[in-house]
């Protein structure tokens, strides 16, 4: 415990020093605001206003009544100051969520695609007319939603840990347009995704919020349903699932029911339906529309869903309702609305999104209402921060405080030149300001004339803006013969462009120095933990070695010193897997390496087993599960037949990064129709609640006992089978209500089964009707020899142990030394994790399958399901535990029999507590110390931060699973302990 509890710290503590928080200038512009201003700007050149519009090194004065002016009179200050005209009185911002900007632009500059063009006739129109302006905006990771909204509002990249507080929103307090507006006294209006009133709590008017994340799907949306039933419903719910959950559907075809209306209709209707109403108003002038529905049909039947292209082209019908509307048929007395069409972050070929691929990081920004002179669909990539400053110079407010972003150039080609440079000039003093704050030698006061920008990083930023500044000035003066002088004009707007990029880049990838001490502590305490829990296997292993009981039990004595393969092999992954840390290609594609271990063990195994076997003449085969051939027989064909079931895992699903283009099996199932699908659930949730039901019936104790047992945990089994035959064939189900309540019906009757099963068992458990424990069925009296007492409480004990291991999950073990036997069940947890269909990148979370049978939104809920989801097989790896020590009792009956209780419970618990544990403890150092050699590394953020990410739940699974493991052990055999001392004392009373 000492051991686990520094490993937390230490990791807790590096966790917060190693990720950024990106450093962020306080408070709002409007708060420097100088009463001067109004007099003489141009006389008092240190009294320029508002900080944004003052050059770097000239103070505006700060004056507390100034930051209270009235928004008018705040407006028309800010509209004198800037200098470049406001093309627009009204903004409509129109968020599609999770839309790639390939499906509206193209992509490489190849034509886009029919059926996507198709899809949004009117929006290519306006593209094709020039109407229309539209840009990749390229999103950066992690790409959801929240760090992606503030993004686009603040110009600032969010820390990585951006990601966690994405499920947990809370008001943004940095600079940003939004308050900008508010403070000028713009009205706003927000209909669609909730995060927007998280974010700004009391700015808008008026507006009506949908849940960004409950997405209602009834018993299971297996596109994306990580497994979290076979942590909850032990073995039998989850494998009625199991195909499904193996193929990771990108279609409708696997679904129990299927997705009903709301999921992608109605969520973007609750939008739509104020719509007709707010443009036919006036007495606002932000606008802004988050529709979550081609989300929705990403995260359920990916790029492809036969969903997406009426998704498509309803989100085309708001563009034209909009633009006939507000932009087209606009009043002169209402002034000009631009309308700008955004997408928060794209998404991957199966719709999950989050890493940082191409497809991820797509995203839209289309301009419509300026006029475009040279019309195409494809323009230039920018970035998705470049929104911020190009929104804020385009209606006169100040760029907020923290923008990393560069104007996007094409928006302002009607202005004129002079008018062009003003805006360049404006973005690099906002970008000097936030480079002064993070680099204080950073100091351009004087503009001198042209140099060469070499030398530190500090000097190079200032003689950057000051060749910038230089040509402007120089420009400038020139007013009667400027006509004539294009080239300087464009050398001015190059050097300007230059600075911008290379300071943008710069703050961009900025990384907050890390505080060192934190970092060593952090690391120094994860190692002392590796090493505790180290020396803890070691003295254990030492132990039972030389009492040659449990390590060694299986043994002949002339090979008790010897190492063999399968060991060797055990012990060789770690540094192998250790190895492959440092290369990013290894990290993306890691599920190979587990694929490639829990084989080659399980080969290895099975070779042990074959050489165990005794053949005797040509009548070998026959006596193969006979007499003494018995056990070893059955491990032989079990894991001959785990090793095929392997090799079917591993082409069940592309995991990954660079192949999941390729053929699998889910990919040939899903073109192969739904029939093929439903029949492969149905066999499979038979089978399964079969082989249950067997390995339940061979325990021969109480057998009423285990009846209800198993009706209890069979009874959800069958639920999911009729909800198989009545709705698989369906597309869409009407009905959500009696779904969810299903769900949440299954849910309660598999967690008080699996509780009531590991609370009420030992108290109710017996010997007396037991078969095979004959000898002990009599009762065993305190005159009678330690060590039948102790035989006879260790079998009541490991009989109650095996059932509650069953609730747990089905396993078995081989005979074979206890830590290789542990360690392989934690590689096959691992390898069971990646053929999921999980990877090293958040793109691949579930998401939606959080929010299966949850009727309303719950962070907490939500997190506990995605949570199981995605470390349901490791989980079940480890809780697997409870039956692996179950069928060891006979390890255990033959310790000695003075073995007092503390010392029992030690033997038991040691090796399959300690082994996962020291494994992921190896691991987690190993990578906590790769992570730091590579921060500096150009995929420390895309590569290297998730998997750490990665790392850290599968620490906390471990915890959470050996803690499990070790309360059912110590509670069970507590319970068995004073059940026994009970009956002694009433035998004794009798007699």
């Amino acid at each position: 415990m000492a051991g686990v509890i520094i490993q937390m710290l230490g990791l807790l503590i590096f966790v917060f020093g190693f990720f950024p928080v990106k450093p962020a200038l306080s408070g709002f512009r409007y708060n420097s605001v100088s009463v001067l201003v109004f007099s003489s700007i141009l006389s008092e050149p240190k009294h320029c206003g508002p900080e944004s519009f003052c050059a770097p090194g000239f103070d505006s004065i700060q004056n507390n009544s100034a930051g209270n002016l009235p928004p008018d009179k705040l407006r028309s200050l800010y509209q004198e100051l800037s200098g470049v005209p406001t093309s627009f009185d009204k903004l409509i911002v129109m968020v599609v969520d999770g839309l790639p900007a390939e499906f509206v632009l193209g992509k490489d500059g190849k034509p886009l695609r029919a059926d996507l063009r198709e899809a949004m006739p009117y929006t290519q129109s306006l593209l094709a007319n020039g109407m229309a302006i539209g840009f990749h905006a390229k999103a950066a990771p992690p790409t959801v939603t929240m760090p992606r909204l503030k993004a686009m509002v603040s110009g600032a990249i969010g820390g990585f840990l951006d990601v966690a507080f994405n499920f947990n929103t809370q008001a943004l307090l940095d600079d940003n347009l939004l308050y900008q507006f508010f403070k000028i006294g713009w009205k706003m209006v927000m209909l669609g995704d909730e995060t927007w009133l998280k974010l700004f709590p009391g700015l808008f008017m008026r507006h009506d919020g949908v849940s960004s994340f409950f997405v209602s799907i009834s018993i299971a949306d297996m596109n994306s349903y990580g497994g979290s039933l076979l942590f909850v419903a032990a073995h039998i719910y989850s494998a009625l699932h199991l195909s499904c959950e193996l193929l990771k559907l990108t279609s409708n075809m696997c679904r129990i029911p299927m997705l009903q209306v709301k999921d992608t209709v109605q969520v973007d209707q609750n939008v739509s339906r104020h719509l007709s109403d707010e443009l036919s108003r006036y007495d606002w002038d932000l606008l802004i529309l988050h529709y979550l529905g081609l989300d929705h049909v990403g995260h359920i039947g990916g790029r492809n869903s036969i969903l997406m292209a009426p998704k498509l082209k309803e989100m085309d019908d708001v563009v034209k309702m909009i633009h006939t509307s507000r932009i087209l048929n606009q009043m002169n007395n209402h002034g000009k609305t631009l309308l700008v069409v955004v997408s928060d972050h794209g998404m991957t070929d199966n719709g999950n999104h989050g890493g940082s691929s191409y497809e991820e990081t797509d995203s839209l920004a289309l301009f419509i209402g300026l006029k475009n002179d040279v019309p195409t669909s494809i323009q230039d990539t920018v970035y998705q921060i470049d929104i911020t400053s190009t929104l804020a110079l385009l209606f006169g407010v100040p760029i907020p405080k923290n923008n990393a972003g560069v104007q996007i150039s094409e928006i302002f080609k009607h202005l004129a030149d002079d008018k062009k440079l003003r805006a360049l000039e404006l973005n690099s003093w906002q970008l000097l300001r936030l480079l002064q704050a993070q680099l204080p030698g950073v100091s351009c006061n004087e503009v001198s004339g042209i140099s060469k920008c070499n030398g530190s990083l500090e000097k190079m930023f200032c003689c950057l803006y000051m060749n910038a500044a230089f040509l402007h000035n120089s420009w400038m003066s020139k007013a009667v013969s400027r006509l004539k002088h294009g080239e300087e004009y464009n050398t001015a707007v190059g050097a300007y462009n230059e600075f911008l990029r290379i300071a943008s880049e710069w703050l961009s990838r900025r990384i907050t120095d890390k505080p060192v001490n934190l970092l060593a502590f952090g690391v120094v305490a994860m190692l002392t933990s590796c090493l505790i829990l180290l020396s803890l296997l070691y003295l254990t292993c030492k132990e039972d070695f030389g009492r040659e009981r449990i390590c060694l039990s299986n043994f002949e004595n002339s090979s008790m010193h010897a190492w063999h393969l399968d060991e060797a092999f055990t012990f060789g992954v770690v540094f192998v897997l250790v190895i492959s840390m440092g290369s990013s290609s290894m990290v993306e594609e890691e599920q190979y390496i587990w694929h490639f271990v829990a084989s080659t063990l399980t080969l290895l195994l099975l070779r042990k087993a074959i050489q165990s076997l005794k053949f005797e003449g040509a009548q070998s085969f026959f006596s193969l599960f006979k007499g003494q051939n018995k056990t070893s027989g059955f491990q032989t064909s079990s894991m001959a037949l785990f090793l095929v079931s392997g090799r079917i895992l591993r082409g069940w699903h592309q995991g990954g990064v660079n192949w999941t283009h390729l053929p699998d099996i889910s990919k040939w199932l899903e073109q192969a129709g739904g029939d093929y699908i439903k029949a492969i659930q149905l066999v499979t949730g038979i089978l399964v609640m079969t082989l249950s039901l067997i390995s339940l019936s061979t325990l021969e104790v109480n057998r009423k006992l285990v009846k209800v047992i198993g009706f209890c945990f069979l009874t959800p089994g069958f639920l999911v089978l009729h909800h198989i035959l009545k709705h698989q064939g369906s597309m869409l189900a009407p009905s959500s209500y009696n779904a969810t309540m299903l769900v949440q019906t299954v849910y309660l009757v598999l967690g008080f089964a699996t509780l009531g099963t590991v609370v009420a068992l030992p108290w109710l458990s017996s010997l007396s009707t037991s078969k095979t424990c004959s000898y002990y069925n009599s009762y065993v009296g305190p005159s009678d020899p330690v060590e039948l007492r102790n035989k006879s409480l260790l079998v009541e004990f490991t009989n109650s142990l095996f059932v509650i291991g069953w609730a747990y999950i089905c396993s078995c073990g081989q005979q074979n030394k206890q830590w290789v036997e542990i360690a392989a069940v934690y590689y096959m947890g691992m390898a069971g994790h990646y053929a999921l269909g999980n990877s090293n990148s958040l793109a691949t979370i579930d998401v939606a399958g959080a929010f299966i049978g949850i009727s309303s939104h719950s962070t907490v809920l939500s997190g506990i399901l995605m949570f199981i989801i995605t470390y349901a097989s490791p989980m079940l790896a480890i809780l697997s535990m409870v039956m692996y020590i179950s069928v060891k009792s006979s390890n255990y009956l033959a310790l000695p029999s003075y073995m007092d209780s503390g010392e029992l419970l030690k033997s038991m618990l040691c090796l399959p507590c300690l082994v996962p544990l020291s494994l992921n403890s190896i691991l987690l150092v190993a990578y906590t110390v790769i992570l730091i050699l590579m921060r500096n590394h150009l995929f420390v953020w895309s590569v290297f931060s998730p998997k750490y990410l990665y790392v850290c739940a599968i620490t906390v699974c471990v915890y959470i699973g050996v803690s499990v493991v070790a309360a059912t052990v110590a509670y069970t055999y507590s319970v068995v302990v004073f059940r026994r001392t009970i009956r002694a004392s009433a035998v004794m009373e009798d007699t």
